[in-house]
C-alpha cells in the first residue's frame, strides 16, 4: 500500500498560486512546497503544473530547481516528475555516473510492469531522443551488457501461469551456468530476461528445493564480477521487490554517511505503489521504525519532505 497521503479533490489553480507565493521573494518556503506537493498524488502534480504554466508562463519545475538546493531540490524534482519521466532520469543519470550504475537499471526492467516498463522507454525516448536500449549497449559491454541490454527491452508476459516441468528444467540449466561460471552465462542471461516474473519465481523456488540453496546465495558464493552481481540483483528484484528495497535502504544508512541518492530513489519512486509494506519489512529485519532511521541520517526540508512521503505527519 501506498504511504502518501492526498486529498480526494484538490484545486490544481490555488495549488498554483500558492506554490507561487512560496518560491517568490528571498528564500523559498520549504514548509509550504511540501505542505502542497508533498501530499498530491501522480495525476495531481501534473495538473499542477499545467496550471502553474498557464497562470504564471513558467516551468514550475525549473523554478524549483532554481530556488531549491542539496538533497531537497533533489528530491523534489524527482518528485514532481511524472513517474515514467522520473524513472527515465533515473536510468540516464546511472548510466552517465562515473561507475556506471547499473543496479538502477536493473531496477527498473525487474520491478516494474512489462506496460510500466514499455512507458518508460517511450518517456526515454522522448526526453533525451534517443532509445534506451542504445544508451544501455553504448555504456555496457560483455555479458553484463548482454542482460542489462535484455532485461530494458523485455516485454514479458505479465499473467501468473507457470510450467512446473519448465520451471525443473531451467532451475536445473541455472545450477550447472552458476557452476560453470563464465562458460554458460547465456543461458543465465535467457531464462531472465524471458520467462514471466510468475515463471521465474517458480524456477527459483525450485532451484532453493533442490539444491537446498537459494540460487542468490549461490551465485554470491560463486561469482563476485560485475556479471553475476547484476543477475544477483535481478533475481532478488523479481523474486521479492520489497525485501530488496529494504536491502537498499538499510545500506544507505548503515555505516559512516548516508547515501541520499539511494534513500531518495526508494522513497520517491515507492511511497504510491508499496512504501508501506517496505516500511514493514525494515521493522521486521531492523527492529527500528524506517521513519526513525530516515529522521537520524536526515535534516532541514530534505528530512521533512522524505517523512512527509512516508505517511509521517507534522
Amino acid at each position: 500500500m501506498a504511504t502518501l497521503i492526498a486529498p480526494s479533490n484538490h484545486s490544481p489553480v490555488e495549488d498554483a498560486e500558492a506554490l507561487r507565493k512560496a518560491v517568490k521573494g528571498w528564500g523559498a518556503d520549504g514548509k509550504a512546497i511540501i505542505s502542497i506537493l508533498g501530499h498530491r498524488n501522480a495525476t495531481q502534480r501534473t495538473q499542477i503544473r499545467e496550471a502553474y504554466q498557464n497562470l504564471f508562463q513558467e516551468d514550475l519545475i525549473k523554478r524549483l530547481e532554481s530556488e531549491l538546493s542539496g538533497d531537497f531540490e533533489r528530491a523534489m524534482y524527482r518528485w514532481i516528475l511524472e513517474p515514467a519521466e522520473r524513472e527515465a532520469l533515473l536510468a540516464n543519470i546511472a548510466l552517465r555516473s562515473a561507475d556506471k550504475n547499473y543496479q538502477v537499471i536493473v531496477e527498473i526492467s525487474c520491478v516494474l510492469s512489462p506496460e510500466e516498463l514499455f512507458v518508460v522507454r517511450r518517456a526515454y525516448h522522448n526526453r533525451y531522443k534517443r532509445s534506451l536500449e542504445e544508451d544501455v549497449a553504448a555504456n555496457t559491454s560483455g555479458h553484463l551488457g548482454q542482460l542489462l541490454l535484455g532485461l530494458v527491452s523485455s516485454f514479458r508476459y505479465g499473467g501468473s501461469e507457470i510450467n512446473a516441468r519448465l520451471a525443473q528444467s531451467e532451475a536445473d540449466a541455472l545450477h550447472e551456468a552458476i557452476k560453470n561460471k563464465n562458460k554458460y552465462s547465456e543461458e543465465i542471461i535467457r531464462i531472465l530476461t524471458t520467462r514471466s516474473k510468475a515463471q521465474l519465481v517458480a524456477t527459483f523456488n525450485r532451484y532453493r528445493d533442490d539444491h537446498g540453496i537459494a540460487i542468490t546465495k549461490k551465485l554470491s558464493d560463486e561469482g563476485s564480477d560485475e556479471f553475476h552481481k547484476a543477475a544477483n540483483l535481478a533475481i532478488s528484484c523479481i523474486n521479492d521487490h520489497k525485501k530488496y528495497y529494504e536491502k537498499v535502504l538499510r545500506n544507505a544508512m548503515e555505516g559512516v554517511g548516508t547515501d541520499e541518492d539511494a534513500l531518495t530513489r526508494v522513497i520517491v519512486t515507492r511511497t504510491e505503489k508499496d512504501l508501506k509494506e517496505i516500511k514493514e519489512v525494515y521493522y521486521k529485519r531492523n527492529s527500528v521504525h524506517l521513519e526513525h532511521a530516515v529522521a537520524k541520517e536526515t535534516s532541514g526540508d530534505y528530512k521533512k519532505f522524505l517523512l512527509n512521503l512516508m505517511g509521517k505527519e507534522d
